[in-house]
């Protein structure tokens, strides 16, 4: 009878750490499920931001109306990946708002009347709080992102991983052209 106790326990080691691997993946795939959601609420806010500033740009630049399409499309491309969960579309979409938005800044310097709108200034630094926000919540999001995948690749928790279908998420990649140096003397001729 002795060797019952001693099977059982050698049957219980396993099937207790196996539960205390499944816990742990649990608690990843919802730490990148909350940090998805923390950025999806800052692009909603944003999202619902650029047609107020687009507005009041409107209002005092007539002749710039393809920089205020630029933003609105490129807006309805991140809106329209947020709601598909399409992490690499975003990537790529969020690079062209944002460079649409430093188009639309940079032409706004050309309109005395807009610069001092006090509107125009609240909206301009609520973006900008916002654009902040979204990249603080992008590092977060691609950390606990890589944590989870690293996980679900390492051994024995591969094994847990496969069993109960956990899966690895994308990170989210920005466009080459942000990850680029910035070139000062080019800035400055301008």
């Amino acid at each position: 009878m002795s060797g019952l106790p001693v099977f059982f326990v050698v049957l219980a080691v396993p099937a207790i750490y196996g539960v205390f691997i499944f816990n742990q993946l649990v608690t990843l795939k919802h730490n990148v499920c909350k940090a998805w959601s923390n950025i999806d609420i800052l692009l909603k806010q944003r999202h619902d931001e650029l047609p107020k500033l687009v507005e009041t740009c409107k209002q005092y630049m007539q002749f710039e109306q393809d920089t205020l399409e630029k933003v609105m499309q490129a807006r309805s491309l991140v809106a329209s990946a947020r709601e598909l969960q399409n992490i690499p579309a975003l990537g790529q979409a969020e690079g062209e708002l944002r460079a649409g938005l430093g188009n639309l800044f940079a032409v706004a310097e050309a309109y005395p009347e807009l610069k001092t709108n006090e509107t125009f200034q609240h909206l301009q630094a609520r973006i900008t709080g916002l654009e902040n926000a979204i990249a603080d919540r992008r590092e977060f999001y691609n950390d606990s992102v890589n944590v989870n995948n690293v996980r679900v690749e390492q051994f024995p928790d591969t094994v847990v991983a496969r069993l109960f279908a956990f899966r690895q998420f994308p990170l989210l990649r920005f466009a080459a052209e942000e990850k680029k140096d910035v070139d000062l003397k080019q800035l400055f001729n301008s």
